[in-house]
């Protein structure tokens, strides 16, 4: 079986394999990106840099500072931040893109560094976006980012695969913005939760270079870690126009690159026709899309632009920005909108704020030649520098109390944009436009309509209107992996232990039975920034909020087994540390946060997910809270796991000595086998700077 394309860019850019070990999902490996993006929270990594004892960037070529978030604070102390960066970037000979100059993950496009077929990766949740130009782009959080920093090096668990199979072309009035909007909404059950996601079909061929930019943007709300196209004709095209508009001598888009690249997609064309395994197949016809809108507060919730415009609901603020829909085609768009109005009505609707603000310098100045800007600006749009500013709540313009607004960003989370009595809806840049322009949520057709005549194809739209085709297939795990009842895994490359790592571990279960147990639950956040806090008063916190009685039942060796969407919530490590001082060696989850697996792991707490199990003790010991099934918060179930590190292999038994079942668990490969050695990534940074 082939690799798909994740495990292949995984596998390229992994470091320190076993001779013929192939990377598949389920693998801890340790990669060396080819780039790593911080923004403004490059101050809070400069400051893990230096407290792990590192004194110099391993491959100052690596990093890529881009100061895009706050942008519109000219306060000392956010100008003192910025300064610092500056300097940080000049010591160490790593580029740098100051405040003003463009949105970072856009000047990761622009400028090569998410190149086509490569891995970068961020400390941003929206470096998916790279997987528009084919590059796999993955988040990582800023103790990763200090690591790779001092040592070139972070490690990532490669995920289960979903391939969506687009079908068709848009239709006339739809957008890369409505293909993702309608697939966060229509398929809102975690269906591709914690997966990589791998775009094919002729749908996904005919989508421009800026509508996959927007679609892989957005994956991050689907609930993916990844979302990459294919690298073909329009690809290559769009690395072609880099290239011409930076010139040959440029660092990353020139004629080598290209020549490279070029290559490698004849590579991947000519291998065998064999197909590679995915996790779940999804299939999404673009032919049957209509235009659609997220919200309001929720880009779970769907709803096509007829049903919305039926409302008459009236905006305040209309925003185009971000780095999802702010582009050159994205305000062209908007400024036909404006363009097409009759003479006299080409203005923004009295009472309306509608603001704008370019992805970057380069967006701008190309808008500005077109005429594009121009046009926004006489309407009277409101212009902001290149950067984040209300997509994340900061600056001009948020939303208040009461308010409605419609905007081209990415998420619209109650008070993100704002008030949180205020309701966001997202759109795409064309229906923006209109909405700012009649002064409520309405589409493109309906500037300069005879409202009467309008309102009645409105209707015959609503009573003929019907949901996008698609359907959804869950894999089977590949014969390889499966064993009894068996948790799916396929990384089993890797079946020795390495010194200090142990090879099996035996336990009791603890059951918390629930769902979605956040980060506030394991660890109140009452005590979240009170930083004296020693690891034995860490302990008796531990699941708190969750159960005050936890810490009083755990005991050594035991393993803690919880529900799916284990960690979700804040960042916050506590939530991890808590339950290691407590005692906790390791956590079985139906599926876990990733940024919670990420802090739990690099804390040298291990997790490891394991559905089929949870679902078995969901079935003897029924879920927390429902006193009608008799379950309590945390149970001590006296199933007994013997678990084999090297293999993956798990047996469940109970008190009296009968088998439960066997189970297979992802094999814990030797990136993350170091990190529980050493107790964590920032000690492991340290034996690396030592050596």
């Amino acid at each position: 079986m082939r690799p798909n394309l994740i495990e292949r860019i995984a596998h390229k850019y992994a470091v320190g394999l076993e001779h013929g070990q192939r990377v598949k999902s389920g693998d801890f490996i340790s990669l060396q990106p080819r780039h790593a993006m911080t923004h403004d929270n490059t101050g809070a990594v400069m400051s893990k840099f230096k407290s792990i004892g590192a004194s110099r960037v391993l491959n100052p070529v690596q990093p890529v500072f881009t100061l895009d978030h706050d942008v519109q604070n000219m306060s000392a102390a956010n100008t003192a931040k910025y300064a610092a960066i500056a300097q940080f970037a000049r010591t160490h000979g790593v580029d740098f893109y100051g405040a003003g100059q463009g949105i970072g993950h856009q000047i990761m496009v622009e400028q090569g560094y998410a190149f086509p077929l490569s891995l970068a990766v961020a400390s941003d949740s929206h470096s998916n976006m790279y997987g528009g130009v084919g590059c796999l782009g993955t988040p990582i959080v800023r103790t990763d980012a200090a690591a790779i920093w001092a040592t070139g090096r972070t490690w990532w668990q490669v995920p289960p695969v979903a391939k969506v199979h687009l079908l068709g072309t848009l239709p006339k009035g739809c957008s890369g913005k409505d293909v993702i909007v309608a697939l966060c909404g229509l398929m809102n059950k975690d269906e591709v939760l914690n997966h990589a996601i791998e775009f094919t079909g002729p749908g996904a061929a005919s989508l421009s270079i800026d509508e996959r930019l927007t679609v892989a943007n957005m994956t991050t709300e689907w609930g993916a870690l990844a979302g990459v196209f294919p690298v073909d004709d329009v690809t290559l095209s769009f690395v072609e126009s880099r290239i011409k508009t930076l010139g040959p001598a440029h660092p990353r888009y020139n004629l080598q690159s290209l020549s490279d690249l070029e290559k490698e997609v004849q590579a991947l064309a000519s291998e065998s026709n064999e197909e590679a395994h995915y996790a779940k197949h999804i299939s999404f016809n673009l032919s049957t899309l209509s235009p659609f809108l997220s919200g309001p507060n929720s880009v779970k919730v769907a709803t096509p632009l007829a049903q919305l415009e039926s409302r008459s609901i009236q905006i305040h603020k209309a925003y185009l920005l971000s780095c999802t829909n702010a582009r050159q085609s994205d305000i062209k768009a908007a400024a036909d909108i404006f363009r097409g109005a009759p003479v006299g009505q080409r203005s923004v609707f009295p009472g309306v704020e509608f603001y704008i603000a370019p992805a970057s310098v380069a967006v701008q100045q190309d808008a500005e030649s077109a005429g594009d800007w121009q046009v926004l600006l006489d309407a009277g749009a409101k212009p902001l520098p290149a950067g984040c500013g209300p997509c994340i709540g900061l600056g001009q313009g948020l939303l208040k109390d009461g308010e409605v607004g419609v905007s081209a960003t990415n998420r619209n989370f109650k008070g993100r944009m704002g008030s949180r009595s205020a309701e966001a809806y997202l759109a795409s840049p064309a229906v923006v436009a209109a909405s700012a322009l009649l002064g409520r949520i309405a589409s493109p057709e309906a500037v300069g309509a005879d409202p009467a005549v309008y309102h009645a194809g409105l209707k015959a739209q609503l009573e003929s209107h019907s949901k996008p085709e698609f359907s959804v297939t869950i894999s089977a795990a590949p014969v390889s992996a499966t064993k009894n009842k068996s948790d799916k895994s396929t990384a089993t490359n890797v079946k020795t232990t390495i010194e200090g790592f142990p090879e099996r571990h035996v336990g009791e279960i603890v059951f918390c039975g629930t769902d979605n147990l956040d980060t506030d639950g394991i660890y109140p956040g009452a005590f979240t920034y009170q930083d004296d806090i020693q690891p034995a008063e860490m302990a008796k916190i531990a699941m708190r909020n969750y159960d005050p009685s936890f810490t009083s039942l755990i005991q050594k060796n035991d393993i803690l087994a919880s529900g799916f969407n284990f960690g979700t919530g804040s960042s916050r490590e506590q939530a991890a540390t808590c339950l290691l001082y407590a005692g906790v060696p390791l956590i079985l989850a139906g599926s876990l946060s990733e940024t919670y697996k990420r802090n739990a792991i690099n804390n040298g707490l291990l997790c490891l997910e394991a559905p089929t199990l949870i679902q078995d003790l969901y079935a003897t010991f029924g879920r927390a809270g429902k006193q009608q099934d008799g379950a309590k918060n945390t149970v001590r179930t006296g199933w007994m796991c013997e678990i084999e590190y090297g293999t993956g292999a798990m047996l469940v038994k109970k008190a009296d000595g009968s088998i439960v079942g066997e189970y297979v668990l992802p094999v814990v490969g030797k990136a993350a086998q170091e990190l529980i050695v050493v107790g964590g990534l920032e000690k492991w940074v340290k034996k690396q700077i030592e050596v």
